[in-house]
């Protein structure tokens, strides 16, 4: 892969090569993507999505420092952005004709990075990552899976396995009626954005990093191609499905994401009681222990500051040392031979381990976790199936006036009959994703008649 290629300024629709040189640099079209994004309604949607831990509806003071999806996507886009900047100054240096010749300038690496990161979460359901399974549950071994026989086998795969990446690829560049492309993104951007460039089968052939998930719908498959070519993107020659090495500045998405998760998931669990402060504290102070300034934090009394200037110190740590690991490793990038995130090469692997196996046992699998995850389960089966019950019966000329009524409820686009029984089942699972929490429990207590 090089670099040129893979700096692609191009947008669904093009017809004409974007010229770095020629850009405007008070609207630089990586700068756009952020726009856009940020402006979407998806993103938006965010903001009642849950982290880890649930957010109730009606939200009290104890609750304020409780990330949800938005906030945990701007403060890894702000993290990114960092990243991507120091890297692209790195890699300017190491190949000066992409600024000298082509106009590239660090900033636009940084760009990238912070808006792919601001996506990173785009497509996931309502009720964390137990949403995912709840969709892949309900096609796998619930009344979803009635529909298999209709199915190929990759999509069936797309659904039993439901996968926020390659919903979030979906949202970004579904064409609808009058907006071609969605989100027309720069296909730097959307490469970026993709952690997992492949289809859901064969599912992990090889323990590549890239292999791990996927991240593309078989609706989807065009516009993946596209990207994936018009970027040069490494293809894996293997005769396994259609599969791709990353876009290298994925990994720098990957690490922000893996940076905010840990320390700030870990955070908050500190302030929610979780965990214990000064057993906490033990466990950020070893991450730091270099860079910390002993007297400025001796005069700290407010539990709040002495984290957050912990906080700060570990972030800045971990993103010092994920740049040493990609410019170390950079040329293997761009072969498609780095088969790791860029943390599982950190020099802190061993206290990054502690602190995610503590968030593990005292936030992950605590009891109001667990209990957010087991409500979440029913409530979109539930609503699964009233949803996709009532398109099948229209589709197939037997809806009766429940089934009308329903059809009638959901949005437009969601409502094509001549769509394959694929596309329609996949469009109801990437509805319900759609929905906020408080949106779903809402639309939960109208079907189940608890709410007028």
């Amino acid at each position: 892969m090089n670099w040129e290629q893979l700096l692609s300024l191009k947008r669904f629709g093009d017809t004409e090569k974007r010229l770095r040189k020629l850009q405007d640099e008070t609207r630089l079209g990586f700068e756009v993507d952020y726009d856009r994004i940020i402006f979407s309604s998806a993103f938006r949607m965010l903001q009642d999505k849950t982290q880890v831990v649930p957010m109730p509806i009606n939200v009290g003071s104890s609750r304020d420092f409780v990330h949800t999806r938005l906030t945990h996507s701007l403060e890894v886009s702000v993290v990114g952005r960092s990243l991507g900047r120091i890297a692209g100054k790195r890699i300017l240096e190491k190949y000066p004709h992409l600024n000298t010749e082509l106009g590239y300038q660090f900033n636009d690496f940084g760009a990238i990075v912070a808006a792919a990161s601001l996506s990173h979460d785009i497509g996931n359901p309502p009720f964390g990552h137990s949403g995912e399974k709840a969709i892949g549950t309900f096609f796998e071994s619930g009344p979803g899976a009635q529909y298999q026989s209709e199915l190929t086998a990759k999509e069936y795969q797309d659904l039993v396995d439901f996968e926020g990446n390659a919903n979030g690829l979906k949202l970004l560049t579904e064409s609808r009626n009058g907006v071609e492309g969605g989100l027309r993104l720069s296909y730097a951007t959307l490469g970026a954005f993709m952690k997992y460039p492949k289809e859901s089968l064969p599912k992990k052939p090889t323990t590549h990093i890239s292999d791990k998930k996927f991240g593309f719908f078989q609706s989807e498959k065009a516009i993946f191609s596209d990207v994936v070519q018009e970027l040069g993107l490494k293809k894996k020659e293997d005769a396994l499905g259609t599969r791709y090495f990353r876009h290298p500045l994925t990994y720098l998405v990957e690490a922000a994401d893996d940076i905010c998760y840990t320390i700030i998931d870990f955070e908050d669990g500190i302030n929610l009681g979780f965990i214990s402060e000064d057993y906490a504290l033990e466990y950020f102070i070893k991450l730091v222990k270099d860079t910390i300034n002993t007297s400025k934090y001796n005069q700290m009394t407010s539990m709040r500051d002495r984290l957050s200037y912990l906080r700060a110190l570990a972030i800045n740590t971990l993103i010092n040392d994920a740049i040493r690991v990609f410019d170390e490793n950079e040329s293997a990038i761009l072969k498609g031979d780095f088969e790791v995130a860029l943390l599982d090469k950190s020099k802190y692997e061993a206290q990054i381990d502690d602190i995610i196996s503590l968030s593990i046992s005292n936030i992950y699998q605590s009891n109001e976790v667990i209990e957010k995850e087991l409500a979440g389960y029913k409530i979109i089966a539930d609503i699964l199936e009233v949803v996709t019950n009532s398109l099948m019966n229209t589709k197939n000329g037997k809806a009766n006036n429940y089934d009308k009524l329903v059809v009638k409820s959901l949005p437009e686009e969601i409502q094509n009959f001549e769509n394959s029984t694929y596309r329609l089942l996949l469009n109801s699972a990437c509805y319900v994703a759609s929905l906020p929490d408080s949106a779903a429990v809402h639309l939960h207590n109208k079907i189940m008649g608890r709410q007028l």
